[in-house]
């Protein structure tokens, strides 16, 4: 498996080891040692599954207290997956990084707790899966607008479809700080 560090702490691409040949392929998606060696070391407790057709943006969302931690993955089609750096007092705050990912590369965003996220599709459709490390409390989900022109996300599409909760989404700046995660330093 291959781990590449994004800009943001704790953030990595991974491309899982591909075994194939003319019947198809076998990939591992988790394992606990494996990932643990890469920095991914948190227990999960949820996995979701969310299928899109193209042009949909979902995001920017997390949730304060009981922040998710996030290992996301695209089984068929192909997304630009988003983590934008919320925490308050980090060095990267309101940075973001963008990776593309499809059934095809297979590879996968670990996006630690901190971190709002969203994606959108560029395929006709997509089935992206998620493993989370909180579970969903949606009493303290906080949605930053997709747009927000301080974060200036270079996303794929310019007229995305979205939900009413991600058009009613507050710029970054705009969000009480005392809802926001803080920084913690990595050891």
């Amino acid at each position: 498996m291959k781990v590449t560090p994004t800009i943001l702490e704790g953030v990595v691409a991974i491309e899982p080891r591909v075994f194939g040949d003319s019947r198809g392929y076998f990939l591992e998606t988790w394992h606990r040692e494996r990932y643990a060696e890469a920095g991914v070391s948190r227990e999960f407790v949820q996995d979701n599954l969310s299928r899109s057709q193209k042009g949909i943006l979902r995001g920017l969302h997390l949730q304060n207290p009981f922040t998710q931690g996030k290992l996301v993955q695209v089984f068929e089609g192909e997304v630009f997956d988003v983590a934008v750096d919320v925490r308050i007092g980090s060095p990267t705050f309101g940075k973001w990084v963008g990776e593309r990912l499809s059934g095809e590369n297979k590879r996968q965003l670990y996006i630690p707790e901190g971190f709002a996220h969203g994606f959108c599709v560029l395929s006709d459709h997509a089935l992206l899966g998620y493993k989370c490390t909180e579970l969903y409390h949606p009493e303290t989900e906080i949605s930053i607008l997709w747009n927000d022109p301080t974060l200036a996300i270079a996303w794929p599409v310019d007229k995305p479809t979205l939900s009413a909760k991600d058009e009613a989404g507050l710029p970054l700046g705009d969000v009480p700080r005392e809802r926001l995660p803080r920084y913690t330093p990595r050891a």
